[in-house]
């Protein structure tokens, strides 16, 4: 269930604030499951903007799609939403090659603001360079300290492009930026590149045909409780339980016999029914 949207919510900042600790060392959570619910906990919707968009509508419209990329696109989760219909989607690597990534380095308060290759007004920077820049150069209070303070990873001269003043050449060591003046510096690595190929296979047609065959797979239902174990259910229900005792090993064992949508060696994620009513339920132990 979301286990890094879980952990930064208020009910575990809450206990742990009681229990004196970072983090309670088991956790049992039931959250209501509506169809919706159920389709976002195992598909993802990306922006239009995303790559993820791009590679899955490309793979839709012309049966497959080539990316190249420093990493996978959908190593967690295969099932992407498009409007209202649901993808699964393959990502198989093709082949692999070196190539060089770049990281602009900025120095916000150099020990010497000479230039030794070139000086710039910042709002005289290419948009290639400004993009990337923003976030940084228009913070009131940017990072300050001895050597470069920050780095803004740019990626490979391709995904650059042409524009860059700093990628894959460095024209400028000094940019100036209403009347401050920081040093800037590039460094590469290499890394590997990956080229995969994406295949799109429609999975289902609108959230509730989704939800249904998620149902058919993983739900099941939680019965034939003792009353300790109902309450650790009903406590779980109201905000979450966080005890690790004899009642709530005995449910989370009970969960734990069956399918999760996603399991791993110390939590996972389950789809069940406890008096009629589906939960999303998350365990750590």
């Amino acid at each position: 269930m979301r286990r890094r949207q879980f952990l930064a919510g208020g009910t575990v900042l809450l206990s742990a604030a009681v229990a004196g600790c970072g983090h309670p060392s088991v956790v049992l959570d039931m959250d209501d499951a509506t169809a919706t619910d159920i389709a976002d906990e195992v598909s993802i919707s990306p922006d239009s903007e995303s790559a993820e968009y791009t590679v899955v509508s490309a793979a839709i419209e012309n049966g497959s799609a080539t990316r190249r990329g420093r990493n996978e696109l959908f190593d967690q989760i295969d099932i992407v939403r498009i409007d209202e219909t649901f993808y699964e989607v393959s990502e198989t690597p093709l082949e692999s090659n070196e190539v060089t990534v770049y990281e602009v380095r900025i120095d916000f308060d150099p020990a010497d603001s000479t230039a030794e290759i070139g000086e710039i007004a910042y709002e005289e920077l290419p948009a290639v360079d400004r993009q990337r820049l923003d976030p940084i150069i228009s913070d009131d209070n940017p990072p300050s300290g001895d050597g470069y303070d920050v780095g803004i990873g740019y990626g490979t001269a391709a995904e650059v492009g042409d524009g860059s003043v700093f990628v894959p050449e460095r024209q400028y060591d000094i940019i100036v930026h209403d009347g401050d003046r920081y040093r800037v510096t590039v460094s590469t690595r290499t890394t590997t590149e990956t080229k995969y190929r994406y295949e799109a296979t429609e999975a289902a047609s609108g959230v509730d045909s989704f939800a249904d065959q998620i149902r058919d797979q993983y739900l099941f239902t939680l019965t034939g409780l003792s009353e300790a174990e109902r309450e650790v259910v009903e406590e779980a229900i109201d905000g979450g339980y966080f005890q690790d005792d004899e009642a709530f090993r005995s449910v989370t064992d009970r969960i734990r016999e069956h399918e999760g949508i996603e399991v791993t060696d110390s939590y996972g994620t389950w789809l069940l029914a406890y008096e009629q009513v589906e939960y999303l339920t998350y365990v750590e132990w």
